[in-house]
Parts: C-alpha cells; structure tokens; sequence
C-alpha cells in the first residue's frame, strides 16, 4: 500500500473514533453525525436525515464487512483492511461524499461555500489549515465556490488507496477534534 493511503487510513480512523475510545462502535457514527449536522444550520431536514442514514450505513458496511470477531468493534488492524479492498465499500463512500456535499450546499445551487466547507470538515475534525488548503487546492470559482460535483469526487478520491498526488493529501498532517 502507497504511504499517502496508509496515511489516509490512519487519519480517517482517528476521525471517525468520535468517542477516542481506540476503536469504532456504532455510538462513534452517531457521535459524528451529530457533530456534522450542528455545522450546517442552514441545511434543510432532508439533507441532515441523509448524512445521519449515510453515517449509520458506513458502519453498518464496516460492521459487517470488517468485524471478523464478531466483537461489534472495529480496530485499526480490521479497519485497515478495507484499503485491500476498496470496492465493497464503493456504495457507502459514494453516498457518504453525496450526502456530505448536499448538506454543504443549502441553497441548492450546486455550489458549496467556502465557508459551509471549512465548517463541515473542522465538524469532522480536519485541521483548520489543512481544510483551507484542500479548498484551495480543488480550485475554488471566483465566487470562493466548490461545484458540488469536484468535492464529491475529491471524497471519493480520498478513499481510493490507488489514488496519489490528490487534494484530499491535503488532509494528512492534523487533526483536532
């Protein structure tokens, strides 16, 4: 595995364990999605109920994907191993990086906001500075706008342990929680 992805791995793992307990349980994805909903007051209730389903669905996916003792925790060695296998998870990363994007364009106008972006993935615990450089490199308009269509991408990207040299490498290097 490329270095980029192992630290992509390591650093989705740390986010996703909302509770810091060293594992992921089913109360860190609702932890999450509480957190990433609070960040986008704006959002209409439809957008909201979506990223809580697309939340609950990633660790549905994990749960019975990579729970291989059955424990109802996933630790980082089982967690890692979805890199090897990336395509089982293709259907929940993609509505995942959908429903994420919907709730930061409120308006509906396929344009994200600079300012939803940076406030949705400082929720999810992405370092302010490294959030800003991802903006910047997925090359906002002039407007300071992200169509809705490069972040998605860019998501899905990020979960693609063949991927290199993307923006989503923005990422890599802090986290606050």
């Amino acid at each position: 595995m490329r270095a980029e992805a192992t630290q992509r791995v390591a650093l989705v793992f740390s986010l996703l364990d909302a509770n810091h307990s060293g594992v992921l349980e089913a109360e860190d994805f609702t932890l999450m999605a509480d957190r990433v909903v609070a960040a986008a007051p704006e959002a209409a209730a439809p957008a909201k109920d979506r990223l809580r389903g697309a939340f609950a669905q990633y660790w549905t996916t994990l749960r019975t994907t990579l729970d291989t003792n059955g424990d109802g925790e996933i630790d980082f060695e089982e967690y890692a191993a979805c890199v090897l296998s990336p395509e089982r998870f293709d259907a929940t990363v993609t509505e995942f990086a959908e429903a994420l994007a919907a709730l930061g364009d409120p308006d509906g106008d396929g344009l994200i906001d600079r300012q939803d972006f940076l406030a949705l993935m400082t929720a999810i615990g992405f370092a302010p500075v490294n959030t800003e450089a991802l903006f910047e490199a997925f090359g906002p308009t002039t407007a300071d706008q992200l169509p809705v269509p490069v972040w998605v991408e860019g998501i899905k990207d990020f979960y693609a342990p063949e991927k290199t040299d993307i923006p989503g490498d923005q990422l890599v290097g802090g986290v606050t929680v």
